[in-house]
């Protein structure tokens, strides 16, 4: 039989830990994320269902299972039963019962398969709570148990193995050359000292490559030192969407360490969401005080660029629809940031429906793009995208991150739709005023 009509299993495991083996090991971890705040938000829940009409996934199913608080539903029971505080006296009466095996694996299918952890449920939430942040660290407990989706976990074992979910690190200065030769710009790579570590995500090192040459165009333009280098170049971070803690902090860890030992004091991340909460909010943990270094997303640099005058750029005049990509915009705060480029080409802005902080997620974010099981709700999903964006009859479509902008690319495919997403960051490269 095809695979066309073959469903797909509804959940993956890897390992051969048994069944209570991972629903322990999965319970362990959530018990160690269960801190003052992880409290406070499992209890503060009243019900009310706003989160549903916030997120992309409900919205486009009607499907109550997709209901962002409901995907929390075996956190919360371990909770209760592990550290709430009437937790002995829920478990001596069976008050809740214990998430088993197939709890496990149903939510495998709401947090990794219908949640993109964009935070729109989060900005919703009349309590405050932040319900992505409680799904990021319900996934560390599904990684333990060894239940997530099997492409996920490829790229996993790959990153393990590279320290990039795309390359080697020692085929970098090739790859990096082939680069350079096709689009006619020269990228430094391994230098021993730079002011900028410039880092990309593994789109830039294969089919979005202009991305990187753009960059590169830029950076030498404004004639700072700067370099690629193979112990640190990946900013995309699997492990931050998988759960897995330790792979986080190897690769958030590789970038920073990287810039420290060659003495730049700027880490520029690529357009790249996730590069940008991984890196930019999450890697203090990892050394317990203020970073030795400044982490910028690209859109901020273009931005800085140019307010100081340090580059001009030639109006577009056309109309244009930004998306805005949720780990940036609303994770992230740089909202204004991609609309000030955007004025400087000269681009009239027609906003979409729900844009800015409130803005619907690409649904291919937090691992889903990559998740081949994922496809049809990436669609559905990608269908009110297409529809908002007609709706502004705007010329151009525009973005600043390549995973959003790859989303909406297979869903432009999928729905025979012409209109092409384009990178903010290609835009301002194209018109560099002499």
């Amino acid at each position: 039989m095809s695979t066309a009509t073959t469903p797909l299993p509804a959940f993956d495991k890897q390992g051969d830990q048994s069944d209570p083996a991972r629903v322990d090991a999965a319970i362990g971890s959530f018990v160690r994320e269960f801190g003052r705040t992880t409290a406070l938000h499992l209890e503060a829940c009243v019900r009310c269902g706003l989160c549903a009409q916030a997120c992309h996934f409900y919205v486009t199913t009607g499907d109550p299972k997709y209901t962002p608080v409901l995907k929390l539903d075996p956190l919360r029971r371990a909770y209760l039963r592990e550290a709430g505080p009437f937790a002995p006296v829920v478990r001596a009466l069976g008050l809740v019962k214990k998430p088993g095996i197939e709890d496990l694996q149903q939510w495998q299918e709401l947090i990794y398969d219908s949640c993109t952890m964009c935070g729109r449920c989060t900005l919703a939430c009349p309590m405050g709570i932040d319900i992505a942040e409680l799904v990021k660290e319900a996934r560390h407990g599904m990684f333990k148990a060894g239940l997530i989706p099997d492409r996920l976990a490829l790229m996993d074992r790959t990153a393990q193995q590279w320290g990039s979910t795309a390359t080697p690190g020692e085929d970098l200065p090739d790859i990096l050359a082939e680069v350079s030769a096709e689009h006619g710009v020269p990228i430094p790579c391994d230098l021993e000292r730079a002011d900028i570590l410039v880092t990309a995500a593994p789109a830039e090192l294969g089919e979005h490559t202009k991305s990187l040459a753009d960059a590169a165009k830029i950076l030498n333009r404004i004639g700072v030192t700067w370099t690629m280098h193979q112990a640190g170049f990946d900013a995309s971070n699997i492990g931050f969407n998988n759960g897995d803690l330790a792979l986080q902090e190897r690769l958030t860890r590789a970038l920073i360490d990287t810039a420290i030992k060659i003495g730049a004091k700027t880490v520029l991340l690529p357009e790249c969401g996730h590069a940008y909460g991984a890196a930019r909010w999450e890697a203090a943990q990892w050394y317990g005080e203020a970073l030795p270094v400044r982490i910028i997303h690209m859109t901020e640099f273009l931005d800085e660029l140019l307010a100081d005058g340090r580059i001009r750029v030639n109006p577009v005049g056309s109309t244009a629809t930004f998306h805005d990509p949720c780990q940036i915009v609303r994770r992230g705060g740089l909202e204004a940031a991609a609309r000030r480029v955007l004025k400087a080409l000269g681009m009239e802005l027609i906003e979409m429906k729900d844009h800015g902080l409130t803005g619907y997620c690409c649904g291919g974010g937090g691992g889903v793009v990559s998740n081949l099981r994922a496809a049809p709700l990436r669609h559905k999903v990608f269908e009110m995208k297409k529809a908002q964006v007609e709706a502004t009859g705007a010329q151009r479509l525009v973005t600043s991150c390549g995973q959003c902008r790859i989303t909406l690319e297979m869903g432009a495919k999928n729905a025979h739709w012409d209109k092409s997403t384009e990178s903010l960051l290609e835009l301002v490269a194209d018109n560099l005023a002499d």
